[in-house]
């Protein structure tokens, strides 16, 4: 319609402009499911074989997640890690799926009505709203969510079963503490390679030599891994350096203030070895003030007295760095005799000190 009629003040409809002409409507031309019920149920058919293909391609993920090895000796395809190509190509796939079915249910087989509506400035009255409410229930109709079930039924379960793959992916995040200790392997969060074998050389990092005590002069800080830790490989190796990582200092036996208690051995001739780790959020620390025996981490600037049990003197640190009990083999090499008696790095909500 070109106008619509308003009543006046005496009661009288007169004609109102409308904002813009109405350009009126093509002659609409249905499509071949909306006049023929085979080829509706055809359609119906397809976009359900869509959605049941994205199921199994989601099915397929999970099965890919367990069944490919990673790591040392990953499995692999074409060249590439198995492991990332499956688990990629099947979460493609089960995306994909979903969004051509729904393209299809949309092409073929929601309502295919076209509507006018007048924009307002205004709120919408209560009859434009009871209005819309109804607009959007007969939408809902004209989908056929209800009426087809079979399309219904398939996209709920391609959809739901989407949830399966982000919950494998936790498994990424790491085990649980309790899931990996082992003190014979010096694995977990309160284990270390320093207490596997009994008596474990100190080692140069990255040359890997051991470290003599009479070489050490007063005043030197070298950086030191525990012996055997060159023998492992990939994540293993991450990990052991990632706890294991210490620094050897020596300063004259007399400016030691405080050891950290107990029965142990913790100093040779002035030498004390400390975790590299700083307690705070676990930077490597390795800044050394010679004067004054202070180390300080690059990060947050929390500083430590290495003369004092690596007590914090300044900085967001809560605790002490954790000192390894030392002492010296036959041939006059750095020994551990034991490994750290409380867990390295950062604090935790299971920590018992």
């Amino acid at each position: 319609m070109s106008d619509t009629q308003h009543p006046d003040s005496h009661g009288s409809l007169e004609p109102v402009e409308e904002p813009i002409p109405n350009p009126g409507l093509h002659t609409h031309t249905w499509r071949p499911t909306d006049v023929d019920d085979h080829a509706r149920r055809r359609a119906e058919r397809q976009v359900s074989m869509l959605f049941g293909l994205s199921a199994l391609c989601t099915v397929a993920f999970v099965v890919s997640y367990f069944t490919f090895k990673i790591g040392d000796n990953w499995d692999t395809f074409a060249g590439l890690g198995a492991s990332t190509v499956f688990l990629g190509v099947f979460l493609g796939l089960a995306l994909l799926f979903i969004g051509f079915g729904i393209i299809q249910w949309a092409r073929k087989l929601m309502g295919d009505q076209e509507i006018v509506e007048m924009r307002h400035l205004a709120a919408s009255s209560a009859e434009d709203r009871t209005a819309t409410v109804e607009a959007l229930e007969l939408g809902i109709d004209e989908s056929g969510f209800k009426k087809y079930k079979m399309v219904r039924r398939s996209l709920l379960m391609a959809v739901g079963l989407l949830g399966a793959p982000a919950v494998v992916m936790l498994r990424d995040l790491g085990p649980l503490p309790q899931q990996v200790e082992n003190a014979s392997k010096g694995t977990g969060l309160n284990h270390t390679l320093w207490g596997v074998g009994g008596t474990v050389r100190v080692l140069r990092d990255v040359v890997g030599t051991p470290i003599r005590a009479s070489d050490l002069q007063i005043g030197d800080l070298v950086n030191a891994v525990p012996d055997g830790i060159f023998q492992l490989h990939g994540t293993a190796l991450q990990e052991a350096k990632a706890k294991g990582a210490v620094i050897v200092v020596k300063m004259s036996p007399d400016e030691i203030v405080s050891q950290q208690g107990g029965d142990e051995d913790w100093s040779v001739n002035g030498i004390v070895v400390y975790s590299k780790i700083c307690s705070h959020v676990g930077c490597p620390i390795s800044l050394y003030e010679r004067t004054t025996h202070h180390v300080l981490c690059p990060c947050h600037q929390s500083t430590f007295d290495l003369a004092d049990s690596a007590k914090v003197v300044f900085g967001p640190a809560a605790r002490h760095l954790p000192q390894l009990p030392l002492g010296v083999d036959e041939e006059g090499f750095l020994v551990a005799t034991k490994d750290f008696q409380e867990p390295v790095g950062p604090s935790y909500w299971e920590r018992d000190r």
